[in-house]
């Protein structure tokens, strides 16, 4: 079945800092940049920018299962947010993509956004020259395919098991260049 995001989901504006943001070790709020966000599609809470900000809206907090999603730049993924950063919230040009619909894993949907269709949908719906930016109307309109929860766990599940095959395979391939790399060296002593 084919919903349309908004259906499934809220989506909330990053927050606009009037200033560059200035990291406060004692601040409050942990804010989420778009430095981030890696690669797997994670948000890493390890190093946080902290702020003071008086009575922050409750709409503008993060919490476990939120997706992050890129509206500006070259890249236009989401990441989920898997652990608890605490008190945290999103900065502006990302969004914050909660799933308010129960026949909804976050994870899948992350997973789903990240794929050639979601992508090609984004891509076309990409405005302006210099940087492109993906509207949150352009977002909200998303059609997401959704199939039963067992389908979307077991979808996660796979992926998940790929990715790691994948990160496997890189570290064999580096060790065996390392290791031809050692042995081409020493044959270049034995002459």
């Amino acid at each position: 079945m084919k919903i349309i995001l908004k259906e499934i989901a809220s989506i909330q504006v990053g927050y606009s800092f009037r200033s560059r943001l200035e990291s406060m070790s004692a601040g409050e709020i942990a804010v989420i940049q778009m430095k981030d966000l890696t690669g797997q599609n994670r948000v890493d809470c390890d190093n946080l920018v902290r702020v003071d900000m008086e009575n922050p809206k409750e709409h503008h907090l993060v919490r476990p299962g939120d997706l992050v999603f890129r509206s500006r730049g070259l890249v236009t993924t989401s990441a989920i947010l898997s652990t608890d950063p605490g008190k945290a919230m999103v900065a502006a040009p990302l969004f914050r993509i909660r799933t308010t619909h129960e026949n909804v894993v976050p994870e899948y949907l992350n997973w789903f956004i990240n794929q050639a269709p979601a992508q090609a949908y984004l891509a076309s719906h990409a405005r302006g020259t210099a940087q492109q930016m993906i509207s949150k109307e352009a977002m909200e309109a998303l059609e997401v395919v959704v199939p039963a929860l067992a389908r979307q766990r077991a979808i996660v599940e796979l992926a998940s098991m790929a990715e790691q095959e994948q990160d496997l395979i890189k570290k064999i391939a580096e060790k065996r260049w390392q290791y031809i790399s050692t042995m081409l060296l020493e044959s270049t002593e034995g002459e």
